[in-house]
């Protein structure tokens, strides 16, 4: 089952460079364990761009759906038995990350 790993940030800025030597060490792990999809890394929330194409004209709203203090940073999709070991990688990833993590199964 695919699970996706939500990584939870609350400050402005990029991780730092000993925060980015772990987490390659984390992706390294996940891929030689065959748990690896997918991971990648979010500009800050004020380079998105929110489309609203439910009414007749698709309108455009530069900046985050919603001001928050804490916003989406990054993302890993992994391959797991079962929640268990989603939840046991997920705490490894926000250890290694330093960040909140949160996971949920794909449907």
């Amino acid at each position: 089952m695919q699970y996706l790993i939500s990584v939870i940030h609350d400050q402005a800025g990029l991780a730092t460079p000993e925060e980015d030597a772990a987490i390659d060490v984390f992706n390294e792990r996940l891929q030689a364990e065959g748990h690896w999809v997918f991971a990648g890394g979010l500009a800050s929330p004020s380079a998105a761009t929110v489309i609203d194409n439910r009414g007749e004209d698709a309108m455009l709203t530069d900046g985050p759906f919603l001001e928050s203090k804490e916003y989406l940073a990054g993302f890993w999709i992994i391959e797991a038995p079962d929640l268990d070991v989603a939840l046991k990688l997920a705490a490894e990833g926000s250890k290694h990350c330093n960040r909140k993590v949160e996971v949920r199964p794909f449907l």
